[in-house]
């Protein structure tokens, strides 16, 4: 038998530029798999922070990384529970927003790395509101996603950009065509598609040149 409970629960989320009044994005930015927020947000800091605040959400299951314990790690959410453990997240993402007094700031820009974008086109789907820009850094979009969900993307969304590195190792052909599939589905040929020379990383320079561009 397994029983469900409600309680309440507390969670951290790194600022590393706040919101002033020279801010034209404000870049909620979900990490990957096995980051945490404070290390994450060192991609962002030669962003000029007169125009970009940066809002860096923290994974609410930590781990430790490797079989010395030194290093921690985070997740988002796994196979097991995925629906609850989702909305767990999606309640948690309203209450930054809401506590940052920015929810439908058309400001907003989501960004997610890896395991990240599944949780930043699963939050433009709850969240129903227009949004500067969606960038999908690296990772895969969820299964569930369909043409209707599509359609209400592009309705919000100023700008859609796709990131994957030529040499990323978790890249099979097959990943290739489905996210290529998946991309069609849901944006068309609306969205911007970068190919860098990269790994599964980060691309610091190309996301800072893309905050130009906003």
């Amino acid at each position: 038998m397994i029983n469900t409970v409600s309680y309440e629960h507390t969670n951290t989320y790194e600022v590393l530029y706040p919101i002033n009044p020279t801010t034209k994005n404000i870049w909620v930015c979900f990490h990957g798999l096995g980051y945490l927020s404070r290390f994450f947000k060192r991609y962002f800091e030669n962003f000029d922070f007169d125009e970009n605040a940066i809002i860096v959400p923290q994974a609410p299951s930590k781990f430790y990384l490797g079989d010395q314990f030194k290093h921690v790690g985070a997740s988002w959410l796994t196979r097991v529970d995925t629906e609850q453990e989702m909305k767990n997240n999606l309640n948690y993402i309203d209450g930054i927003l809401s506590n940052e007094a920015i929810a439908g700031d058309p400001r907003i820009i989501l960004m997610g790395f890896s395991q990240g974008v599944s949780i930043a086109t699963r939050y433009l789907k709850h969240y129903k509101q227009p949004i500067k820009a969606l960038i999908m850094h690296s990772g895969s979009i969820p299964a569930e996603l369909d043409q209707k969900d599509g359609e209400l993307f592009r309705s919000m969304t100023k700008r859609c950009i796709h990131i994957a590195g030529k040499q990323d190792e978790y890249l099979s052909a097959d990943i290739i065509e489905r996210e290529e599939n998946k991309l069609e589905l849901l944006f068309g040929k609306e969205c911007e598609l970068h190919r860098p020379d990269i790994k599964h990383v980060v691309d610091a320079k190309l996301l800072m040149d893309i905050s130009k561009s906003l």
